[in-house]
């Protein structure tokens, strides 16, 4: 009896500390967060904007002018943004003058149920297996709230953990994911649900604020929903698995907060602001973001080289002042296989591919997301890589960085490790051959180019009636 007692007394911490690794092990795994699926919404062709429809819905605003047609035109020409995008349906029944919140309402709905309908078929997951609810769109407040409305269409658990973010603009898919990261590490062996999307019905801007007015050239309608799980026994059928994510936030600096923000003009007509110090605001947030994510994604050489020429050029720089400056900067292309840009529009783009010393071939499937569906806010990045499906870019063991930008001011990133080859075209089928196109230019100054030789003068209504606006 006294040699068992010795036993287990000897027994005991060694069994206690398989215990604690064994825990340590549980949590790891149930950490682990995984795209299953994601569903990009391609709205119906009699929602399409073309250029002739545009020049329509210019003209029925009663209040713009001729320096406010021309300043359309230069933001149109240079925006990147193609023909065949998409609207809400009541700027194409010409209600936009008097919205309501039905029009916001069936705007969602029909992004919601299409989608998700798509989703639920193709993982052969039931919408009562969801444990978690995530939606965001930010300039549309619903009672009950939307998250409330997924749930009652599709009957689900009375125990689902719902969510339903509102004002995170553009960076909201990353927020929305982070959000779902945090819950799943209180609960194992989860599904989640995350719906992105933007009300662009509502807020289509009527007035003549040019620093509004530029919101209707690059906000599109579009949407996705995307299908998450911490179950490790799902690993071999995910898309995707989440390796880092980090978010920045100016909110304390006022420049930055009020850079871009949902508010009424002068004469009280809602819109969506733009500021000239967004420019400045993307920047700062963009290299804090950086700081904070390259030790996360770079391999530990490329920083080491990193330190060590910064490190040498200052000694060089300290005892030859007058010596040439060499600027050390860090490989990017070393921690990822594929740049998934938020397609904020042509300048944006162009910005962070400077920024980060891209090739165009990395900020390609960006550039044509913005041509062929505009910047369909939160949503965005998942046509972005769905553009990278279709083109069957990317494979197992690749490495995708995702990075957005959004109102507040905020950037937020986070890298993704694709677990298998992907090739569906998704939806991209219908014209992924097409792109890229050999150009990028759209017909809109070669329809509407006349009006830059126009004066107050010369200039009338009936004129342009008469050239197609």
């Amino acid at each position: 009896m006294e040699l068992l007692l010795t036993l287990l007394v000897t027994l005991l911490p060694f069994t206690y500390l398989l215990y604690l690794l064994y825990k340590l092990l549980d949590q790891w795994r149930s950490q682990c967060c995984y795209i299953m699926h994601y569903e990009c919404f391609k709205p119906a062709d009699d929602r399409k904007l073309s250029t002739e429809f545009s020049g329509n819905i210019i003209m029925r605003n009663k209040n713009l002018g001729l320096q406010e047609f021309k300043f359309l035109l230069r933001a149109v020409v240079n925006s990147g943004i193609g023909e065949e995008t998409y609207g809400p349906r009541n700027i194409i029944a010409g209600t936009e003058d008097y919205p309501c919140i039905s029009d916001g309402l069936s705007e969602m709905d029909e992004f919601f149920f299409t989608t998700l309908d798509n989703l639920f078929a193709k993982t052969k997951v039931s919408p009562q297996d969801i444990d978690i609810l995530v939606v965001n769109v930010s300039m549309l407040a619903a009672v009950p709230s939307l998250s409330s409305r997924i749930i009652n269409h599709y009957k689900m658990r009375e125990d689902i953990k719902a969510f339903n973010l509102t004002g995170m603009g553009c960076s909201a898919s990353l927020i929305s994911v982070d959000l779902v990261r945090n819950v799943f590490k209180s609960y194992k062996n989860a599904y989640a649900i995350v719906l992105t999307s933007e009300s662009i019905a509502p807020n289509w801007y009527t007035g003549n604020d040019k620093s509004m007015i530029l919101s209707n050239c690059l906000f599109r309608s579009g949407g996705c929903s995307m299908l998450l799980t911490n179950k490790n026994a799902l690993k071999h059928r995910a898309k995707f698995s989440l390796k880092c994510l980090v978010r920045t936030h100016l909110g304390s600096d006022d420049e930055a907060y009020g850079c871009c923000s949902q508010q009424e003009d002068d004469k009280g007509r809602l819109g969506f602001f733009l500021g000239k110090t967004l420019p400045k605001a993307a920047s700062r947030a963009f290299i804090q973001n950086v700081r904070d994510i390259a030790p996360k994604i770079l391999p530990i050489g490329e920083l080491i080289r990193y330190v060590a020429l910064s490190g040498i050029m200052g000694v060089i720089n300290k005892y030859y002042p007058s010596g040439i400056e060499k600027k050390v900067s860090l490989n990017f292309k070393k921690g990822f296989d594929h740049l998934c840009l938020h397609p904020g529009g042509a300048a944006v783009i162009d910005g962070i591919r400077n920024s980060l010393d891209m090739a165009e071939s990395d900020v390609e499937p960006s550039r044509m997301t913005l041509h062929r569906f505009g910047n369909t806010s939160a949503s965005s990045l998942w046509y972005v890589l769905g553009y990278m499906q279709a083109k069957k870019r990317l494979k197992k063991g690749d490495r995708v960085l995702m990075l957005s930008f959004g109102a507040g001011f905020k950037c937020n990133s986070c890298l993704w490790e694709v677990t298998t080859d992907l090739e569906d075209a998704n939806v991209w089928e219908d014209c992924i051959a097409k792109y890229p196109p050999p150009t990028l230019e759209n017909p809109y100054m070669e329809k509407f180019g006349w009006l830059n030789n126009e004066t107050q003068e010369t200039f009338n209504l009936e004129k342009a009636k008469a050239c197609g606006m």
